[in-house]
């Protein structure tokens, strides 16, 4: 089954995924309500300092950036550009390879489960941002997960 074309919205029940990375660093995933620059902005402003250089594809709604204090580099991927060398030392510097590669990790991990709801979406999408965050696998993310439980626990008494 091919799922209809577009943007996803929660009234259609195709919810957006917001995402960013840091290259070798953190996550950032977020179910949102729609698309629209107002509706990200605040997730950007909450996570990436002014003055960092962020790295998206064409669409409008990072159009913005550089009026929100960011350097702004983009790749066009609907002309076939994924990466692009800008200071011609043979290093492809502008490129969204490290968000592509973090969706491809979010849909392998989720596909086992077959469909998930809306309401509980947020959660498996917090769940995947703890674990990559983390990044232990295997037995010793348990410790991980007890450590950030306990911890909050402590903080909340």
């Amino acid at each position: 089954m091919k799922g209809a074309r577009g943007r996803g919205t929660l009234e259609k029940e195709k919810p957006p995924v917001f995402g960013m990375i840091q290259r070798g660093g953190d996550v950032v995933v977020q179910m949102l309500p729609d698309v629209k620059q107002k509706t990200i902005k605040p997730y950007i402003e909450s996570c990436i300092q002014p003055g960092s250089t962020v790295y998206t594809d064409e669409y409008v709604i990072y159009a913005n950036l550089t009026q929100l204090g960011y350097k702004h580099k983009t790749v066009n991927h609907g002309s076939g550009e994924y990466a692009r060398d800008e200071d011609g030392d043979g290093f492809y510097e502008v490129h969204v390879n490290t968000q592509e590669g973090c969706w491809s990790l979010l849909r392998s991990w989720l596909r086992p489960h077959r469909g998930i709801s809306q309401e509980k979406l947020p959660k498996y999408l917090a769940f995947f941002e703890f674990v990559h965050n983390a990044k232990k696998r295997g037995k010793a993310l348990i410790f991980s997960l007890l450590e950030n439980v306990l911890c909050k626990k402590l903080t909340m008494q």
